[in-house]
């Protein structure tokens, strides 16, 4: 089965053409092609073809051992590349109180425990997202090839980066608005022990509305996520700390998340990213209205 990355309509192109596209994706060293690339052409700037940069003896310099990448990792570091090349992006860091989030999980501690299933916080922050994806159409969307026509989506399907042995895997949740927090949490711990195992299919990881890479569980304070394509915008997720809050007079200790939400500006403007970023955080705050 090919490696390549293209849409269905590049692929009948190529094959009107009779262009091989496993061979032109190896003459410009990516695994990603689009319409332009069958013309010959691409808007914006190509990945340079010098890889002198890596010919490196590094023994020369001293002991050296050597591990070959897995071809899943292959693969993933190539759409990478390319995606952070062709996509102009740019991050909008925000935080969202989250002492409602943790009321709330607190509190249905003893029906998780009945229930079998683990209520994370990730499981709020995918139906927050569902939610505000349903809010700004124009996030749950992609753009075409040619970048001349905005496809809107009428589903929202969130995707779930899942750090593995393997390499990096995204898994999605399909219809997450139409879909509890039970749900939602059930099938992120299935969803991600898969992962782990490499027992998820192909038809599991395609078609995300978008995604979220969720590093809390380790720490940080914010970083810079790049944008999957097609999806125009990703998600990222870093350790709760408690920041000092006035309220009025009075100072208080709240746990706050930082929300790094990375964007194709193509189509997201900052004042569309802030908007939707501002809109996530209160939904965030108030749980409530995540559930309308």
């Amino acid at each position: 089965m090919s490696d390549v990355i293209a849409p269905p309509s590049v692929r009948a192109l190529a094959r009107e053409k009779g262009i091989d596209l496993d061979d032109l994706a190896k003459k410009l060293g990516r695994t990603s092609l689009a319409r332009e690339d069958l013309n010959g052409g691409r808007s914006g700037p190509a990945p340079a073809d010098n890889t002198s940069y890596w010919e490196v003896d590094h023994a020369q310099y001293g002991p050296v051992t050597e591990e070959p990448m897995s071809r899943f990792a292959q693969i993933a570091a190539g759409n990478l590349a390319a995606a952070n090349a062709l996509i102009p992006q740019v991050t909008h860091h925000d935080r969202a109180d989250v002492r409602a989030i943790e009321a709330l999980r607190a509190e249905l501690k003893p029906e998780a425990q009945a229930r079998g299933v683990k209520l994370t916080a990730l499981a709020c922050h995918v139906k927050a997202l569902a939610r505000a994806l349903r809010e700004f159409p124009r996030f749950n969307a992609s753009l075409s090839a040619d970048g001349k026509t905005l496809i809107l989506k009428h589903y929202v399907h969130i995707g779930i980066a899942v750090d593995t042995a393997h390499g990096l895997m995204v898994p999605v949740i399909r219809n997450a608005d139409e879909k509890g927090l039970w749900q939602i949490a059930s099938e992120i711990t299935d969803l991600a022990s898969r992962a782990q195992a490499r027992k998820i299919g192909p038809d599991e990881m395609g078609g995300a509305s978008m995604s979220i890479s969720n590093l809390g569980g380790i720490g940080g304070i914010g970083f810079t996520p790049i944008v999957n394509p097609p999806e125009l915008a990703i998600l990222g997720l870093t350790r709760t700390e408690t920041v000092t809050v006035w309220e009025g007079h009075t100072p208080k200790p709240v746990p706050m998340v930082p929300l790094d939400l990375s964007y194709d500006h193509r189509v997201i403007n900052g004042a569309d990213a802030a908007r939707f970023t501002s809109f996530l955080a209160a939904l965030l705050a108030d749980p409530r209205r995540m559930l309308v």
